[in-house]
């Protein structure tokens, strides 16, 4: 395991250095300085929360993520904390009703929703023992450039502290999510953006015992509920941005409201016998985007770089996979192999093509109302056993959406269930 050294700054004082300082330590942070860290590299890792610590998260992962956890020896301990399996999923989507379960995708047989203090923890830690070192409530303030105007290190201060501390690097990353304090700093352009089109209420209740529920109406109004831990339910609620006010001025009956017009028994269980266990919590999330990740000497990850709305639960996965993806090309560069930032730029085009379909497929349905492609396919596949499971496996990464939605498959889709000739369509366009 590489040690930490000592590099000398212009003023003649002397540094901590790193091969890479990684800024934000959830999700995409901490695995990453994991990662790199097991194959000898000197790693920091800073966050300006402490753990266990909550954030505002839907908490949902897919098998794919739950595959990189598998991977690095991490899912045994999230499954020994108690979060319950989900082996069982009930869409509907303004008639459409799809339930059903994903094909084994790496062995996996069932999701998780678990808690963001359980999660995130579990990821520090696996960070530490990896040999990486970790700075909690550390708030990074200004980039270290050196004299290629490459990004060399960050300055901050621990919460609380009036001394400033700066440490060195030969690269930076920002895991620091959607309001990225290094996005900000190096002052990267978003591209691919699609409004947002709704907000999130959300809490957790006990007393309740439900499947996975994520239901839409006509009056793009939505539900959504799953286990996590602690016997807990989370249920949520998603309208249009624009009801936004109306909503949050009688936030808990507006709530309620909403599942007993999408599901009365549901609405009537929760009434009679949930108990909300916390406050309720709104996300009324930024636009869809995607935010220039490279440049000398730095890279984005995780919702710092990308994000989309959490209608098809795909942030936590996509944070692990691809975090992975630029770990191995970090280690590339820093090995030798070729030029790191070169490396670097393989990562976000590799990202940006292999989520395309995704990114179109979320920021499409989170509307709350399909397109007539969409309505399609989706009507089509509710009467498909064969189909309903391909659909349940694309969503948790077993096949790419590309393989799901190309016209051949379609075809197939189509005639094995009669479908109408003049709704056949094949292409969004």
């Amino acid at each position: 395991m590489g040690q930490r050294i000592f590099s000398p700054g212009d003023d003649g004082s002397f540094f901590h250095m790193y091969d890479v300082i990684v800024v934000g330590a959830r999700c995409a942070g901490s695995p990453l300085a994991m990662l790199l860290a097991r194959q000898g590299h000197r790693v920091l890792v800073v966050d300006r929360a402490t753990f266990p610590s909550d954030t505002i998260s839907t908490h949902f992962i897919q098998q794919a993520g739950l595959s990189r956890l598998k991977s690095w020896g991490l899912l045994d301990r999230l499954v020994a904390t108690g979060v319950p399996p989900i082996r069982r999923m009930n869409f509907a989507y303004t008639g459409i009703e799809l339930s059903g379960f994903a094909e084994p995708i790496d062995g996996l047989t069932e999701v998780y929703a678990p808690r963001r203090t359980v999660l995130d923890a579990i990821l520090v830690d696996a960070a530490r023992e990896s040999g990486a070192e970790v700075i909690e409530g550390f708030a990074v303030e200004e980039l270290v450039y050196d004299n290629n105007d490459r990004v060399a290190g960050v300055r901050g201060k621990v919460v609380g502290e009036e001394e400033q501390k700066e440490f060195r690097s030969q690269f930076v990353v920002g895991a620091d999510g959607r309001n990225s304090t290094v996005a900000e700093l190096v002052k990267a352009e978003f591209y691919d953006v699609v409004p947002a089109a709704c907000f999130v209420y959300y809490s957790y209740f006990s007393g309740i015992e439900w499947e996975f529920h994520h239901q839409t109406d006509y009056n793009h109004q939505q539900i959504g509920t799953w286990p996590t831990h602690d016997g807990q339910m989370l249920c949520a609620v998603m309208r249009r941005k624009g009801r936004f006010h109306e909503f949050r001025a009688n936030a808990e009956e507006n709530f309620h409201s909403i599942y007993d017009e999408i599901v009365p028994e549901l609405g009537q269980d929760l009434r009679d016998n949930g108990k909300r266990e916390e406050q309720l919590r709104p996300m009324v999330y930024p636009d869809n985007y995607r935010r220039r990740s490279n440049g000398p000497g730095w890279a984005l990850v995780g919702d710092a770089g990308y994000h989309k709305d959490p209608f098809t639960g795909l942030g936590i996965t996509d944070a692990l996979k691809y975090t992975e993806v630029l770990a191995d090309k970090l280690h590339q560069g820093l090995a030798g192999d070729q030029p790191i930032d070169e490396a670097v730029a393989e990562y976000v085009a590799h990202r940006d093509e292999d989520s395309r379909g995704s990114y179109a497929l979320t920021t499409s349905i989170s509307e709350l109302e399909l397109t007539p492609f969409f309505d399609s396919v989706f009507r089509a596949t509710s009467r498909s056993e064969h189909f309903k499971s391909r659909f349940f496996t694309m969503l948790g990464g077993g096949i790419h959406g590309d393989e799901f939605f190309a016209p051949d498959q379609l075809e197939k889709l189509y005639d094995e269930v009669d479908f109408p000739a003049d709704k056949r369509l094949l292409s969004p366009s």
